[in-house]
């Protein structure tokens, strides 16, 4: 680890508090699986931030006025009351879905387009077959290891694989893609599209 706490998380000295917790937040992202980094990002946050509370009590850092006469300001306005946003099913789906790193959906839309090309471009039910095989395999593996959680990342592959063949057959009877697409190819996209989503926006 790098003695300065800066160069660790790749922001200048001079950087505001926001753009130090932003720099942490993305490289944390970048190291999901990497305790030892995430330590040392972690720890090096928290050394910015003694450094911050000891350059403040020295006088080397000027605190804005709103922040030193807070008590002059105007009493704020009560919050807004989110009906919606504290709807039990909201706050369901809410805790479902997820925020994909860059990193996530470049790997997942890298693998999912090739494995979409090989199927159409091959266009036979055995490359077919066999690209969705691989397809399953990467997602269920993808969503195992975000939460290490192998039943669910099973279940939730599996009615994924459900949901993209049923909604892309819908669409190839209604004709939309009949001109472009066979039916098995239909169903690939429809799949692999379906398998995109839950693995880079579902827990």
């Amino acid at each position: 680890m790098s003695d300065n706490p800066y160069e660790k998380l790749q922001v200048s000295e001079d950087a505001s508090f926001e753009r130090i917790k932003e720099a942490r937040d993305a490289l944390l992202a970048t190291y999901t699986g990497d305790e030892r980094q995430r330590t040392e990002i972690e720890a090096a946050y928290d050394a910015i931030l003694m450094d911050r509370l000891r350059q403040r009590q020295e006088g080397k850092i000027k605190v804005p006025e709103r922040i030193r006469y807070a008590e002059r300001l105007a009493e704020p306005a009560p919050p807004k009351i989110n009906r919606i946003g504290n709807h039990p099913a909201v706050k369901w789906w809410q805790q479902q879905l997820d925020m994909p790193s860059l990193r996530g959906v470049v790997i997942t839309s890298a693998v999912y387009a090739a494995l979409m090309a090989i199927g159409i471009y091959q266009a036979n039910p055995d490359t077919l077959a066999l690209v969705l095989s691989l397809g399953v395999g990467f997602n269920l593996v993808w969503l195992q290891r975000k939460e290490q959680r192998l039943g669910r990342a099973f279940l939730i592959t599996l009615l994924a694989l459900i949901l993209g063949a049923v909604v892309a057959v819908g669409i190839y009877h209604l004709g939309l893609l009949a001109a472009l697409f066979s039916v098995d190819q239909t169903v690939g996209l429809g799949v692999f599209i379906t398998f995109w989503l839950t693995s880079n926006f579902l827990r």
